[in-house]
């Protein structure tokens, strides 16, 4: 198993309340909840390959 394939921790409530971050820390959000999106999308690439996989083995 890989280190990717492990849940990962969330560091903080979501959403984060942003008024009390400065704009570095904002910055920085954006940066994680970007790499969040990121790690989701490539997931979800992996599940529609491995089903369209089976779709077509299925089939024949």
């Amino acid at each position: 198993m890989f280190d990717d394939d492990l849940p990962k921790k969330h560091s903080g409530e979501f959403p984060r309340n942003l008024e009390s971050l400065s704009v570095d820390e904002l910055k920085n959000y954006i940066t994680e909840l970007k790499a969040e999106i990121q790690r989701v999308e490539q997931n979800i690439k992996a599940k529609e390959e491995s089903q369209n996989a089976a779709d077509s083995f299925f089939k024949l």
